[in-house]
This record gives C-alpha cells, structure tokens and sequence, in this order.
C-alpha cells in the first residue's frame, strides 16, 4: 500500500518566552532569552536558581490556568497537562478543530502526546500531605493527574477524539518521538488526523535538586540568568530547564484537502536511533545522533546534500553540544547552518522537541532561521554555521530537528515546505 502524504495543519505552544505560537515566536527571533529566576520555589539555597518559566496570569501573554480550564478540573490535571491542554487547544483552532461533531470524523482522529516526567510537582506535594495529615488527606484526583497519558486523555476527552490513544516517555526525546509514531499511524492509514507532541512542567525542588546532583544543569550563572543557555560556546556548564509544551495537528494531505484546511508544511522523514552506551552521556562517536538524523533522510528518500538546516537538539552541555556538531558535520558537512534555540528557552525536556518541531515548521513557512545568542567563544571542534546572535532571513527547503534523551534514545524529523 502506498504512504500517505502527512502535513502540517495547525499549531500550539506554550514556552518560557510567551503562551502562543506567534507570540513565542516574535520574541525568539529578536534573539530574548526566557530565563530568569526561579519564583515558584524559594530556590536561594540550591546550586541553580533559573530556570525558564512560562509566564504567569499576571505577565505579559501568560498562562492562566483558572480561565482557560476552571478551578474545579485544574484538581483533575496536574501542571504539564494544563500547559498541554493550552497548546492543544491553538494548534486545533489554527487547523479548524476545535469543534469536531462529525461522529465519524472523531473515530479518525487520535492524539500521541507524551511527557517525559508527567506530574512530578503534584507527587512532590502529595507525598508532603501523606506524611503531614495522613493518608485520608489524598486527593482522588492525585493518580489520574500525575500520569503521563493522561495528557492523552484529556485532550479525547475534552474533544471527543475517538481514534488511536497513546502517549510516549522517553526523556528528551518524547515529543519527537510522538510527532514521529503519530506520522508513522498517519503514513499507514490508521488516522487522517494526529494530535503529536509533548509538555513538561518540572520546575519543582527535587527536580532541580536531581539534576543539579547529576552535573546536568549550569549553576554558573545564576546571577546573570539570561546567559546561562549557551550551546556550542566554550563556557558552557550545563543545560537550563525549561517547561511548557509543543503540539501539532498532523494530516494526511488527502483529508486536509479535502477539509480545505490551510497546509502550513509537511512532515517527510521520521528517524530513530540508540546508542546503547551509557545512562545519561551520549556515545563519544555520536553514533545514535548520527544514526537517527540518517535514518530520517532515509525514510525521506532525501539526500545529505539536500538538508543544509538544522535545528539542534544542543542543550549546553559540555559533551553533548560538541557530539552534536560533530555528528552534523559528518553528515550534513561544514556548512550546515543550526539554531539552538534553547540557548532562549532552556531545555523543556519531555515538551523540548515539540515547541523545537513548531520553530522548525515556522522557520520554513517564514523564511526565518532562528538565532543562537550566548556563543562569545566557539568551543573547539564545533565548525558549523550556528546563525549567531542575529535570526538570518533565509528561504531553505528542509528544517530537521533533533531531539536526544537519558538512556542513549535518539529522535530526528524532517520537516519540508510544502507544494
């Protein structure tokens, strides 16, 4: 049976810049970082006081999570499906989704949305009650508002979506991963419609306490937040986290036509690779990255000389960044141009490759390359184009995006302006 064409009908996102696709975006290509410090905790005695916080009710285009969802049902969904539920909802009003009666329509379309922590901070406080007034003190809505599908199911819940129901945990690489599974049912007729990305909100004291213990985050510059994310320069110390949430509507090209729907891109190539070498650091050869940025190309029948855009998974992390490069390099060649846009986001673990799938997508229905800020002096090694300091207006054909996670799992995607 012949693939389906798969495109881009609608999109969503929540980031530490702004709530909106449009907004989020206007700000990343002036080049402002969304880090800052920490206010939801009293963070003054832990190694590292950032992070990149969506911003609240009370900021300019913030989240409020009371009048989008309600008092009562924000009981029901811990923090990151809130950020979810938020971006579901633009990126369905963006591909005229929003209000599905067609009772047949709603058996063709699922949702594949992940986290790669799910509701962390809600276990944090629940445990805090059951030790401070008991166990009769527990929510009944504390196990179905931690768990990580539940993102899922509230989304076919809330709008009556009855096609396939998944979701995917796989650390840095989970919302890739489930833009890339959702195309996969897409591409053989399982669905004409997909609801694919990911949300994370892990900003919370064992959190950061975590990977402060595990040498992952910078506490270098605490005192000078908006500096902190910086990919590919030689001082980097560590990533910056970051929350939010990345969602897009992916279409078979049959039914998005047929619907009249606008087609803003289209998804080609879907890539997967392990490197099945260490918990937390990658294969010194970058062998998975490289692996998984192949075998996208491949699933594309595209060619390495045809992609000359990047946009890296580049946390700021003093192996990874340099692996990355490298593993580009090899593949694509010197020139490849590479924006890091978590040097202005920080690292939205789980929900990273979502919002990094949007700003993919933009940069080619705009012909805007993001830019990277924060390099002052490239580390050794790294001899790519990381379009620094300034976003480079630029029309390229194919955008990939990268996305690597804890435990050696690599995902890359393929995303082409449409024709």
């Amino acid at each position: 049976m012949q693939k389906q064409r798969v495109v881009i009908t609608g999109m969503g996102m929540l980031s530490p810049l702004a709530v909106g696709v449009e907004e989020t975006w206007a700000k990343l290509i002036k080049g402002e970082s969304g880090i800052r410090k920490i206010d939801r905790f009293d963070a003054s005695e832990y190694p590292v006081q950032i992070a990149g916080q969506v911003p609240g009710a009370d900021e300019e285009h913030g989240f409020n999570a009371e009048e989008f969802i309600g008092k009562k049902d924000m009981k029901k969904m811990s923090r990151f499906i809130q950020y979810g539920m938020k971006a579901t909802d633009e990126a369905l009003r963006m591909a005229g989704l929003e209000n599905v009666e067609d009772e047949e329509l709603q058996k063709r379309i699922g949702v594949m949305l992940g986290s790669g922590i799910g509701g962390l901070e809600d276990i944090e406080a629940t445990t805090k009650t059951l030790n401070e007034r008991g166990p009769k003190r527990v929510s009944p809505f504390y196990i179905p508002s931690i768990l990580i599908n539940m993102f899922s199911g509230q989304v076919s819940i809330k709008y009556g979506f009855k096609g396939p129901n998944s979701a995917v945990v796989t650390a840095c690489a989970t919302a890739t991963h489930a833009i890339g599974d959702a195309f996969k049912i897409l591409q053989r007729g399982d669905a004409d419609i997909m609801l694919a990305g990911g949300a994370e909100s892990a900003i919370c004291p064992t959190s950061v306490a975590g990977f402060a213990a595990a040498k992952a985050l910078t506490g270098a510059y605490n005192d000078e937040p908006t500096k902190a994310s910086r990919p590919f320069d030689k001082n980097r110390s560590g990533f910056v986290m970051g929350e939010g949430a990345g969602v897009l509507v992916l279409e078979t090209l049959e039914s998005a036509q047929k619907r009249g729907a606008n087609i803003i891109a289209e998804i080609v190539g879907y890539g997967m690779a392990g490197d099945g070498y260490h918990m937390t650091s990658p294969h010194p050869d970058g062998i998975g990255a490289k692996g998984a940025m192949i075998a996208a190309l491949d699933d594309a029948g595209v060619s390495p000389e045809d992609v000359n855009y990047v946009n890296g998974h580049a946390t700021s992390t003093p192996t990874g960044d340099i692996i990355e490069s490298q593993a580009v390099e090899s593949l694509l060649g010197k020139d490849t141009m590479v924006s890091a846009t978590k040097s202005m986001t920080g690292h939205l673990l789980g929900a990273a490759g979502g919002i990094e799938a949007v700003f993919s997508v933009k940069a080619l229905q705009d012909d805007i390359l993001p830019p990277t800020i924060n390099i002052e002096e490239l580390e050794e090694g790294c001899n790519l184009d990381y379009i620094r300091d300034e976003a480079r207006h630029m029309a390229v054909e194919y955008a990939l995006s990268n996305s690597f996670g804890f435990g050696g799992t690599n995902a890359s995607l393929l995303f082409k302006k449409f024709k």
